[in-house]
């Protein structure tokens, strides 16, 4: 089914909508939310976000709402994996609590811009080439190996003192204290960065990286872009409320890599079997389609809700 332009100009809106509703109800004046200001606002964007996918129902269909569902569902859990990297980066920088809002909602946005660009290009890859399910294939489960290992959680706690912020350090003078959230303030005349924005930058690079493995995951249930798009952009909503709740439960998460890894290591697999029942590389089976069983949308909602 083809998406129409007006949907599309719909979606965006209401999705700038709610990012600007955050912006000037909640982020614009500094303050620490309370667990229940947290757990009310989290809920209400999941329950936005399962509400849009009774309107993709309406609009589209069964087969694109639960395209959707498991998209969501996937992309839900990979966030809260963000998570844990931007608890890091905001705790080795020591940003203090009342402007982390600021950082948290900065880091949103730039996933969401980072996701759509990765997701267009994604999806002009596998219009043009089918052995990109292979590559992505391979990613998901090259990452599932890694979380499984628990390399991802030790390699990015250095993540704050990553290539891209010592480039950043060498660009303009910073000071060593914070000025409210300002990015940049006066020191004996001069205009220098302060830690807000080398924070801003570390957790930029993040999103880069996370974007990675996200997208390839989501292609991995579906292939129509705006359900990809909007998966992932309701997944990143709540994000911020989401951060507040999680913080100081680190211990009690301890499963989390393993249901993550058991999600991307399925998916990778369902994208490998794809891949080779729409084989075209010479070098397999001649160049022709395997013949292998592909998994159903249904089996893979199933899957990701139990794990």
């Amino acid at each position: 089914m083809e998406i129409t332009g007006l949907q599309w100009g719909i979606t965006l809106a209401l999705i700038l909508g709610l990012l600007a509703y955050d912006f000037f109800f909640h982020v614009r004046k500094p303050h620490e939310p309370t667990i229940k200001e947290a757990a009310i606002w989290s809920s209400v964007y999941v329950g936005i976000a399962l509400l849009f996918g009774l309107v993709i129902l309406w609009m589209d269909g069964p087969q694109l709402t639960a395209e959707y569902y498991g998209g969501y569902i996937t992309e839900k859990a990979l966030s809260v994996d963000n998570l844990f990297v931007f608890l890091i980066i905001i705790a080795s920088f020591k940003v203090p609590r009342a402007d982390q809002q600021k950082v948290l909602l900065f880091g949103i946005v730039f996933a969401l811009i980072a996701r759509t660009v990765f997701i267009f290009i994604g999806a002009a890859a596998i219009n043009a080439f089918s052995w990109v399910f292979y590559l992505f294939g391979l990613i998901l489960i090259y990452t599932a190996g890694k979380l499984i290992a628990g390399e991802v959680k030790d390699s990015e706690s250095d993540e704050a003192d990553n290539f891209v912020v010592r480039l950043a350090k060498k660009v303009l003078p910073t000071t060593d204290y914070y000025d409210g959230d300002k990015l940049f303030t006066m020191e004996n005349g001069k205009k220098v960065m302060t830690p807000m924005l080398l924070v801003m930058v570390a957790i930029g690079g993040t999103d880069i990286l996370f974007a990675l493995d996200s997208i390839p995951a989501i292609f991995g249930l579906t292939q129509e872009p705006y359900i990809v798009f909007t998966a992932t952009a309701f997944s990143l909503m709540g994000l911020r409320q989401l951060y507040f709740l999680i913080d100081g439960l680190l211990d009690r998460l301890i499963y989390l890599s393993w249901g993550l890894s058991l999600i991307l290591l399925f998916i990778g697999i369902k994208l490998m079997l794809h891949a080779l029942h729409e084989n075209t590389l010479p070098f397999i089976n001649d160049g022709q389609h395997v013949p292998v069983v592909e998994v159903s949308i249904g089996l893979s909602l199933t899957v990701i809700i139990s794990f």
